[in-house]
């Protein structure tokens, strides 16, 4: 490989676009064995330099620094399962039809070969909650450097010196790798972010953030001149079912893990089970006010905490709603756990109301009289990133609940979760971490684990090609032993 144009900061948006356009160019030229030995270069140099980024990232994020380093080992664990993944080739997809004279749709089938090629630039807009994993490092930056594409990288404005600091170990790494120094460029500002997105070079964009905002760059990408794929992460609730037999027996274990997982990150995280429904008389009622909290810890800034305290005074103010747990501290700063009550006949009454996401420690949590007034619930929700179901295997009418439960839920939520809390996603092959609207907005996608890869991608066919025209993983003989599906 050789480097870009310019190694120079650049000093407009437009600069930017174009820099990472020139490095998309020759990195998706780049051979696949290049392509992971510089990512796996890329996260090494993160590690080096975990140190000073986990310093920064504390100072402005007010995240706890064992937290921290547990998000940059991720991050850089998930660069290195991407180049993994770029390696093996299965990521291309790689199908070949041969000549068929008898196919059997009454017309001779002609040689067809298809893979998957990388999109072209890619503009990813940072979150907050993740300065880390779902920033200039993260996992859709990951992915499409893993696909062949350069990146542009929106900053969160909640941790500008750690974006830059991040881009200069990339830059540094991808350099001295031998690849382009653009590779990775950061702008700063919601209207440069805008600019880019309109930017007729991108060619995909993703988003990590709330609905009102996601939703606004969505409509852009989709009004461009030539429309372009927009992977938005929204909002969700994440609903968690506790069935009777469950909520009897296990209380304190429900109540512990429930309350671990909505003050876990401060009760900042995409997946908080922010609403958890009940049996009326269930233990879980007592048990969730007497297990231990963590102290308040302050969110990740005023805009944060701002919404956190307008979130909570509207759903306390709903005269179906009441204070299960809270204190003189729940609206302070730093805000202490607090926890609201309410029926589910006025969630069915109001649910678009009372089912909101909302950043910080806090849940809704929701008593029942009738197992079988949930699916009725389930049916009224909107898109959800996770659905739980908390139950007990040997008892008959838990599983009752879920078996009528599990069909509503699939066509609610990307991940449907048995006896486990939604917080901490893992990356792995299999994850699947989207959903309907307004989770996402695209459902058929996943903005977590190995299958990301495939946003940042397109397919291609040629049909009838001589073989020193077709690209090395189409060839007959795999030059590159990448899999290969192949018919006649």
């Amino acid at each position: 490989m050789t480097d870009a144009p310019s190694d120079a900061p650049a000093a407009t948006t437009r600069e930017a676009v174009a820099a990472v356009s020139a490095a998309s160019t020759t990195w998706a030229a780049s051979s696949y064995a290049d392509r992971a030995r510089v990512i796996r270069t890329i996260a090494d140099a993160l590690d080096t330099a975990a140190d000073d980024l986990i310093t920064t990232a504390h100072e402005e994020t007010h995240l706890p620094e064992a937290r921290l380093a547990g998000e940059l080992r991720r991050t850089t664990f998930q660069l290195r399962l991407f180049a993994d993944v770029t390696e093996d080739g299965a990521f291309l997809d790689v199908r070949i039809d041969r000549p068929d004279a008898e196919w059997p749709m009454g017309a001779p089938r002609p040689d067809m070969r298809r893979m998957l090629v990388p999109i072209g630039p890619v503009l990813v807009f940072a979150a907050s909650n993740f300065p880390f994993a779902f920033s200039v490092a993260g996992g859709d930056t990951a992915a499409a450097l893993a696909a062949g594409n350069a990146v542009l990288v929106k900053a969160h404005s909640g941790h500008p010196r750690l974006s830059d600091a991040t881009a200069a170990v990339i830059s540094s790494a991808a350099r001295a790798a031998g690849a382009p120094g653009d590779l990775v460029q950061v702008i700063h500002g919601t209207e440069n972010g805008v600019a880019a997105l309109r930017d007729p070079a991108i060619k995909a964009a993703s988003f990590t953030g709330s609905i009102s905002a996601g939703r606004a760059l969505f409509d852009i990408a989709n009004a461009r001149p030539e429309p372009i794929p927009f992977y938005g992460e929204l909002g969700s609730v994440n609903p968690a079912f506790v069935a009777p037999t469950a909520a009897s027996r296990r209380a304190d274990e429900i109540a512990r893990g429930y309350l671990g997982s909505i003050t876990g990150s401060r009760g900042q995280l995409c997946t908080k089970p922010g609403v958890l429904l009940v049996p009326a008389a269930s233990p879980v009622l007592d048990a969730l006010c007497d297990a231990e909290v963590p102290d308040p810890a302050q969110l990740l800034n005023d805009r944060i905490q701002q919404g956190f305290v307008k979130g909570v005074t509207s759903l306390s103010a709903h005269h179906g709603v009441s204070v299960l747990r809270g204190g003189s501290d729940s609206l302070a700063d730093p805000p202490g756990t607090t926890l609201l009550l309410t029926t589910l006949d006025e969630v069915l009454a109001e649910p678009n109301t009372l089912v909101t996401e909302v950043f910080g420690p806090v849940g809704l949590v929701v008593s029942y009289t009738s197992p079988a007034e949930l699916p009725e619930l389930a049916r009224a929700l909107d898109g959800q990133l996770t659905a739980t179901i908390v139950a007990d295997e040997d008892a008959a009418s838990d599983i009752a609940l879920a078996r009528a439960l599990v069909p509503i839920l699939t066509e609610k939520a990307g991940r449907l979760l048995w006896n486990q809390w939604p917080t901490g996603v893992s990356v792995t092959y299999a994850q699947q971490h989207g959903g309907p609207y307004p989770a996402t907005t695209v459902p058929t996608t996943t903005a977590v684990g190995t299958a990301s890869i495939t946003r940042f991608l397109r397919p291609v066919a040629f049909q009838n090609f001589p073989a020193s025209l077709l690209p090395d993983a189409l060839r007959d003989g795999n030059p590159l032993g990448v899999p290969q599906r192949i018919d006649g």
